[in-house]
This record gives C-alpha cells, sequence and structure tokens, in this order.
C-alpha cells in the first residue's frame, strides 16, 4: 500500500507536468486539487463524526500549519514546472535536513547524531542529481543554474517550510485527529490556491485534451493518495510518514522518463538513489 502511495503522488507531479505544459498556472492546479481533496476528507470527518473540538492554541496552530502548506504546495508545484519532475521531488526530499535545523531554532531541539551524518551524505547525492556544475550537461556551471536555478529555489524552499510544518505539528498539533487536520488544511489550501489564482487574473484552463487529463489525473491522484494516507493507513497501524513514502522521487523519474520523455544522466541517477536512500535509513532509524 505505502509503495502504491509513493507511485500515486509521483504519478501526481507528472500529471501536473502535463496540465503545466498546456496553459494550466501552478495556482489553478493547487486550489483544485486540494479543494477535491478537502472535501472528500471533510465528508469523512462528517461521515466518521470526528470531533471538531479544539483548543484556542491548536486552532491558532493549525491555521498556521495550513498556511504554512499553501506555501510549500505552491512552491513545489511552481519547482515541478521549471524542472524535471524527478529533481524537483529530490531537491524537496532534503526536508529533513530542514526540520532538524527548524527544531533546533524553534524549540531547542538538538538533532540526532544520525541525522548530523546523513546531511552532508544527502547534500552530495542532491548536488550529482542536480548537476550543479554543469559537467553531465556539458553546459558549464553558470548556464546550468541560469537554466534550473529558479526550480531549485522553489524546491528548497517548499522544503523548508514542509520542515516547519513538521516541527510544528510534531509539538503543536498532534493530538488533533488526523483527518480533521487534513481536512482543514486542504481546505485552507484551497481557498489560498483559489485566491492567488483570481489575483492573477482568474483560473488557467489547458488548452488541449494531454492538459486536461493532466489536470484531471493530478487531482484524482494526489486527492485519492492523500485520502487514504490520512484515513485508512493509521487505523491499520501504518504511521502516514513512513520512509517508504520517500520511493516518490524514483517512482516519478520513471513515470517521467516513460510518459513525458525525460531522461537524466547515469551519474544523476547515482545521485537520486544516494538521496532517496539516506533518508529512507534516516526515517527506518526513526522508527
Amino acid at each position: 500500500m505505502l509503495l502504491l502511495l509513493a507511485c500515486m503522488f509521483g504519478g501526481n507531479h507528472v500529471a501536473a507536468r502535463f496540465a503545466f505544459n498546456d496553459g494550466v498556472d501552478v495556482a489553478t492546479a493547487v486550489a483544485l486539487r486540494s479543494a477535491a481533496t478537502a472535501l472528500v476528507v471533510g465528508l469523512l470527518v462528517l461521515q466518521q463524526r470526528v470531533s471538531w473540538a479544539l483548543a484556542p492554541r491548536q486552532r491558532l496552530m493549525l491555521g498556521i500549519v495550513s498556511l504554512l502548506v499553501a506555501v510549500q504546495s505552491l512552491s513545489l508545484y511552481a519547482a515541478v514546472a521549471r524542472l524535471p519532475v524527478a529533481l524537483a521531488l529530490l531537491a524537496f526530499n532534503t526536508w529533513p535536513m530542514w526540520t532538524a535545523l527548524w527544531a533546533r531554532l524553534l524549540y531547542g531541539r538538538s538533532p540526532a547524531r544520525q541525522t548530523l551524518v546523513a546531511m552532508p551524505v544527502i547534500l552530495f547525492g542532491l548536488a550529482l542529481a542536480l548537476d550543479v556544475f554543469g559537467a553531465a550537461s556539458g553546459l558549464g556551471a553558470q548556464a546550468q543554474w541560469g537554466r534550473i536555478g529558479a526550480g531549485v529555489a522553489f524546491a528548497v524552499g517548499a522544503a523548508a517550510t514542509f520542515g516547519v510544518v513538521m516541527v510544528v505539528t510534531q509539538h503543536e498539533i498532534a493530538a488533533v485527529d488526523g483527518r480533521l487536520r487534513s481536512a482543514v488544511t486542504m481546505g485552507v489550501v484551497g481557498v489560498l490556491g483559489f485566491a492567488v489564482a483570481l489575483a492573477q487574473g482568474g483560473l488557467q484552463w489547458p488548452q488541449h485534451a494531454p492538459g486536461w487529463w493532466g489536470l484531471a489525473m493530478l487531482t484524482l491522484l494526489y486527492g485519492t493518495a492523500f485520502t487514504i494516507m490520512f484515513t485508512l493507513l493509521p487505523r491499520l497501524g501504518v504511521v502516514g510518514s513512513s520512509p517508504i513514502l520517500n520511493v516518490e522521487p524514483v517512482a516519478a523519474m520513471v513515470l517521467a522518463w516513460a510518459l513525458l520523455g525525460q531522461r537524466i544522466a547515469p551519474v544523476q541517477v547515482l545521485g537520486a538513489l544516494i538521496v532517496v536512500g539516506t533518508v529512507m535509513v534516516l526515517g527506518f532509524r526513526r522508527t
């Protein structure tokens, strides 16, 4: 089930690239995806009679987390629109390092020794995957960063924001039912996504059939995977943030190669495996 979810999340980003290539903007994709997911999870919350009672501080922190998730969602899709899908997700996969940093800054929690050891390994693998010196592409460092710089900035920004989300969730709203937390968060993200889209001149729709299919599939894949992760898996005793879900960049790499024709050099594949493997080792050691 976890491997299937990883493939679905990866497929959602590949589908998003089809939509972006056909005229859909980031805000429109985030708004539709999040609103549809919020509707489904909200209906489950009502059907399962989940309590809506929250302490004042929990309401405040849930609102902050929802705003941060909106920023993270917009940033990650912006990265996917500018980079090969797998590379955008790999840069986002630096979030465990950001989580350790924010835990230290916000709550005085020192990172575990294995996290400190893993940080340079993740950065080394990411440098290979992104081809930071332009060796694999033959462009050179300056031209390579001119091509990938904006996308990498958005992906790293998404990772940094998600790190805050993880830390604040753990310390402030972990006691809030995951279904309620997810419904509220996706609802806020959806509303903010629509607001951003309207501020930019309105929703941007696809121009051709592949774009419509991409928009529909990103909504379906994300909404289905998100709903399963936050409703069924916790009831089965499986942690939603299981490290197996970090297979997502590899799944996205394969799907993007097969469907979008996105190819990366062998040394970049090696870097991707280093990043994914290290993050998975970190996750398994925490559990």
